[in-house]
């Protein structure tokens, strides 16, 4: 075997391997000898049949196999010896002329393109100055958070007349009209149907709701109260979406229940609920306390945007890259199969951007000696599964709960290798923090969205 590599360009690779005979030979041999020990051929015993018509019937096949193997191997074995950064998979280069023909006898050579990542040199340490934004839990922060507890713990109570500035919920019964104003024979009946009318979109309709009281008739027409609104026609009077199409009709809507909804009041029972059983005693212990739980998930939006400036700071400090863009576009287009040509040209350059990126991390990840095992995942994880029990105001939710959660997601392998990149940049984020010079800066929570609208 003989094996050579260019790299005129140091982006563009040429990788020529020549097989021998002799490098696949015993392997050939071995493996027709196991064949022969399977073999059920008519006319012979198991393992009797002459090794002439094993080699007519297997030999070309157990050669390719045993070439495709040796060949592979070596491969990648020199690219991992001679530390080259190959990008893809190593594709058959256009330079070779014609196949090897492995029925006849050696020796064969395959030529190789080789995709060679451009040279990264990066290093981050105190001379790197970079932007460090502290989301500070302010008073408005605060208060929306007691008005999302105090939302969540509230419950519906019966009113006697309606008042849109509630947002009150009706039940009543729902009758369709002919043309002259009677209920129709025939026609759509639904009892006990539910209408909030702040959400009917056309006032003129909203508006005749005002006042209401419980028994009063109502007419109104859905189409005209919903002039786009298939989906709520249909939903409001248990019809298909074609029948909501083409429905003009009036309806008679005689209230039978008037619900206004009543948050939770701000005392100890709110303060149980949300943090467990005498563990807030007074609102200033609440709002110190909803301080204290906020302060975690907004440290991870600053971690996140202090990544994403890490990330342009590293790009412009690399400055513009060479990239071997007419084999890396080969290797989009073999991924990327029934998407084409215009889809690796149209979403070429986002990929370029997102290799770079890949390229600098892997090396401020070796540089800081990030390494994660099964308890940074395991703790990704659990990080996930208390911001999913939080979007439901479930702020206080026991350890094992999330443990036994935790363990559900890394069931999936997919979410494992999102748990895996999310370890990786957690402890990345707290070693770049602690390594470069932070320039500190306090934002509001709206202060921060309107910059993460920016990116």
């Amino acid at each position: 075997m003989n094996i050579s590599f260019e790299n005129p360009d140091k982006v563009n690779g040429l990788l020529t391997i020549t097989v021998e005979e002799a490098d696949f030979k015993d392997s050939v041999e071995k493996t027709l000898k196991d064949y022969r020990k399977r073999a059920n051929i008519p006319g012979f015993r198991p393992g009797q049949a002459p090794m002439g018509m094993i080699k007519r019937q297997f030999g070309a096949s157990v050669r390719y196999d045993a070439v495709n193997k040796f060949v592979g191997e070596q491969l990648y074995k020199y690219i991992k010896d001679n530390n080259i950064q190959m990008l893809g998979e190593p594709l058959p280069s256009e330079k070779q002329e014609t196949p090897a023909d492995i029925e006849k006898p050696a020796p064969y050579t395959f030529v190789f393109d080789i995709a060679v990542a451009p040279e990264i040199n990066i290093e981050l340490n105190g001379r790197n100055k970079i932007d460090y934004y502290t989301i500070k839990a302010d008073d408005k922060l605060v208060n929306e958070q007691i008005e999302m507890y105090q939302g969540r713990a509230g419950k519906y109570e019966k009113a006697e007349e309606y008042d849109p500035e509630q947002n009150d919920l009706l039940k009543g019964d729902l009758r369709e009209l002919d043309a002259e104003g009677n209920t129709k024979e025939g026609g759509i009946t639904v009892e006990g149907a539910v209408l909030m009318p702040s959400y009917i979109k056309v006032d003129e309709q909203k508006d005749l709701f005002k006042g209401a009281k419980l028994g009063d008739i109502i007419t109104f027409n859905p189409r005209k109260a919903y002039p786009e609104g298939e989906a709520e026609i249909s939903s409001l009077l248990k019809i298909d979406r074609e029948q909501a199409k083409t429905l003009e009709s009036n309806f008679s809507y005689q209230i039978t229940e008037i619900q206004r909804f009543k948050k939770a009041e701000l005392g100890q029972e709110l303060f149980d609920q949300v943090f467990g059983k005498d563990e807030v005693k007074s609102e200033e212990e609440f709002r110190n306390k909803i301080v204290e739980s906020l302060k975690p998930q907004l440290e991870t939006n600053s971690d996140y945007k202090f990544m994403l400036d890490v990330r342009a700071y590293c790009e412009k400090k690399v400055g513009e890259l060479t990239w071997p863009d007419a084999l890396l576009k080969r290797v989009m287009l073999l991924n990327n199969k029934d998407k084409g040509e215009d889809f690796v040209e149209k979403n070429y350059a986002e990929s370029i951007k997102q290799l770079e990126w890949h390229l600098i991390k892997e090396q401020l990840v070796k540089a800081q000696n990030i390494k994660v095992d099964d308890n940074d995942i395991r703790e990704a994880a659990k990080e996930m599964a208390r911001m999913q029990f939080a979007q439901y105001g479930m702020t206080s939710v026991p350890e094992e709960y999330i443990d036994n959660y935790a363990g559900e997601l890394l069931k999936k392998r997919e979410a494992v290798d999102n748990f895996v990149e999310r370890a990786i940049d957690v402890k990345l984020a707290a070693a770049l923090k602690a390594a470069v010079t932070l320039n500190n800066k306090e934002v509001t929570l709206d202060e921060f969205n309107e910059m993460m609208k920016e990116k």
